[in-house]
Formats: structure tokens, C-alpha cells, sequence
């Protein structure tokens, strides 16, 4: 033991050191490599910057971004986590077409990109983003009429209450060659008729998209989310919000659907099946915070097994099982409500 006493970090491999830098958060890195040249060196070690988080600091300004950017992001980074200054009183440029030329230049490996209350009106069009992007994340945003021109190397769209966003922007869309994943949450500003001419066939449609996720409390919007003939190529579909019960109704035109999801709605057993019978192709049917609504259970039922936390739409459980044999059906945090009306 007096042998181990005598040891310092300077004794451990710089691979074990890393690991343990790999558990503090970006202030943490630059404050220990202000304690010696060794720390320094290792708190540059682009294994510490593959996925940077800067949502939780609140203080990070231009001059910030400027400073990290030039001292230790660089080819090893993958993904990068902003929160700007739309809310914030302090204002000020956030992103600048400068800043990010820059990040285009030394971080050629840049995957996914997720910007929370940053303000994109200053910025032409989304091709001053890295080319190396395939995830773009935009919560809480502003964005100017042009922004969506092109963006071909994204695979994957998050849109999350942009208020600025609307039809003109969602037709816009359609010029991305490589978009296959769009996510649609709570915008005010997309109406029906921009829905509707998204669905192909049409000269703005979204014809390459695989995965739609959309949640809003629009009954008009998820109405039409089926219009037309359906949607050729669709395979994965996630709806959420209070109005998903009248657009579950179009499903069945989804002729090419393999993946459900139903989240933080209220559903009855019919609708369901309704819904459900002509999707032959189904492999995957999750409900996650879904409350099932049911008649008021009459005396002579009492045969029927009894709904639990755990399985709360037993005898829906058992519907599916037997009219989609090869789907697999996933009840998470669900709940049961009986109608006494």
C-alpha cells in the first residue's frame, strides 16, 4: 500500500485517463485542461469530442462557439447539441454563416446536429450546414422563407414547434433527394392542402419519405393524412396527440405500412381494428400512453378476463393476435378509462 500511495495520475495510462475525462461535461473538459500541459493535451484527445451537449450551459455565446471550435472540435465530432439565444434577453448574433463555414471545414465527420431556441434568420438557406449532416434537429427555431432550398445529404428531419414553418417550407422538402425520416410536432402553420400535396404522386411530394412521425392536436390534419391513394412507400408511421382517432381511418390505405406507433391519445377497441384489418403487411404495432376507452362493463360480461397496469386492453391483445398473426403488438405506460355515458 505505501508502494500504491506514492503513485499520481501521472503514473496512469492515457487511456484510462481518458475514459475518466469522458465522464465530465464540456466545462468540466476545458477546466481541467487549464491544470497542466498533460491535461491540456488529453482534454484535446478528439475521443473526448465525438458528442458534444452544450443545451445545458446557459451562458454560451458567439465568442464561446468561436473559442471551443478553435481549440478542440474537430474531425473526431459526430453529433453537437446547441441552445441559442431566442428567448434569452441577452440577444446578440447566435450562428454565423462564418462560424459555420468553419465548422464545415474542421468537422468533416459531423453527423447530427440538434439546435433548441436558436434563431436561423440570419442565415440564407440550410447549405451553410456541414454536408456530412444526416440528422438535422430544429426544436423551438426560426427559420427565414428560403431556409429548406436544398439538403441532400439529410436523412433525417426533426421539426419541433417551428412556428415560422409552413406549406411553402414542407413543399420545399421535396428537393432533398436523400430525406427518408421527416418528424412533424405541433405546427401551427402547416394546413391541410400542405399535407395533402406532400402525398405522391405530384410534382412537390415526398416521394423517397419512409418514416413519418406527426403529432399535433389538428383533427383536420391528421384527416388527411391519408388522402388520395395513400402513400406509396411508407413503412413506418408514428401519431400522436389528442385528434389521432380520426386520422387512424386512412390508414388502411397505407398499403405498404410495416411499423405503427400510437402515442399519448385516447383510442377505443374498434377503432382500432378498423384501422388496422387491411394492413397485411404490419410487423410492429406499439401503443405508448394510450388511454383505451370502454363501454361501462354489464353484469353478464363477468366471464370476460379482467383488464390490469400491465395489460390493459386484453381482449384488443387477443383481436390482433388473431387478425395479424405475424405483428407484434407493445402496450407501454398504458391505461384503461370505461365510458359511463
Amino acid at each position: 500500500m505505501d508502494a500504491v500511495r506514492c503513485y499520481t495520475l501521472d503514473f496512469f495510462p492515457e487511456n484510462i485517463l481518458i475514459d475518466i475525462l469522458s465522464y465530465l461535461n464540456v466545462r468540466e473538459l476545458v477546466r481541467n485542461s487549464r491544470v497542466c500541459r498533460r491535461w491540456k493535451q488529453l482534454v484535446k484527445d478528439q475521443r473526448l469530442w465525438r458528442a458534444v451537449d452544450l443545451s445545458t450551459w446557459k451562458r454560451v455565446t458567439s465568442r464561446v462557439l468561436w473559442a471551443l471550435l478553435r481549440q478542440y472540435l474537430g474531425h473526431g465530432l459526430r453529433l453537437l447539441r446547441l441552445r441559442g439565444l431566442l428567448l434569452s434577453a441577452r440577444a446578440g448574433v447566435f450562428l454565423s454563416e462564418s462560424w459555420l463555414r468553419a465548422l464545415r471545414s474542421k468537422c468533416p465527420r459531423l453527423r447530427r446536429l440538434c439546435l433548441i431556441h436558436t434563431d436561423l434568420r440570419g442565415l440564407p438557406s440550410v447549405r451553410l450546414l456541414p454536408l456530412s449532416l444526416q440528422v438535422l434537429e430544429l426544436h423551438f427555431c426560426e427559420v427565414p422563407a428560403g431556409f429548406f432550398c436544398e439538403g441532400d445529404g439529410v436523412e433525417t428531419l426533426v421539426l419541433d414547434s417551428v412556428p415560422s414553418f409552413s406549406d411553402q417550407h414542407l413543399r420545399s422538402l421535396s428537393a432533398w433527394r436523400g430525406l427518408t425520416r421527416l418528424e412533424l410536432r405541433d405546427l401551427i402553420r402547416v394546413t391541410v392542402a400542405g399535407l395533402k400535396s406532400c402525398v405522391p404522386p405530384g410534382p412537390h411530394t415526398l416521394a423517397r419519405l419512409t418514416q413519418l412521425e406527426l403529432q399535433t392536436g389538428s383533427r383536420t390534419q391528421m384527416v388527411a393524412l391519408g388522402l388520395g391513394e395513400g402513400w406509396p412507400g411508407l413503412e413506418r408511421l408514428s401519431l400522436g396527440g389528442k385528434e389521432v382517432g380520426p386520422g387512424l381511418l386512412s390508414l388502411a390505405r397505407l398499403q405498404d405500412l410495416r411499423s405503427l406507433r400510437l402515442r399519448t391519445c385516447r383510442l377505443t377497441q374498434m377503432m382500432v381494428l378498423r384501422s388496422c384489418r387491411c394492413l397485411t403487411r404490419l410487423r410492429l404495432l406499439e401503443f405508448v400512453e394510450v388511454e383505451f376507452v370502454e363501454d361501462e362493463v354489464r353484469s353478464d360480461e363477468t366471464d370476460r378476463p379482467p383488464a390490469s397496469d400491465a395489460d390493459p386492453a386484453p381482449s384488443l391483445r387477443r383481436a390482433l393476435r388473431s387478425m395479424l398473426p405475424a405483428c407484434v403488438t407493445h402496450f407501454t405506460r398504458c391505461t384503461r378509462a370505461v365510458n359511463k355515458d
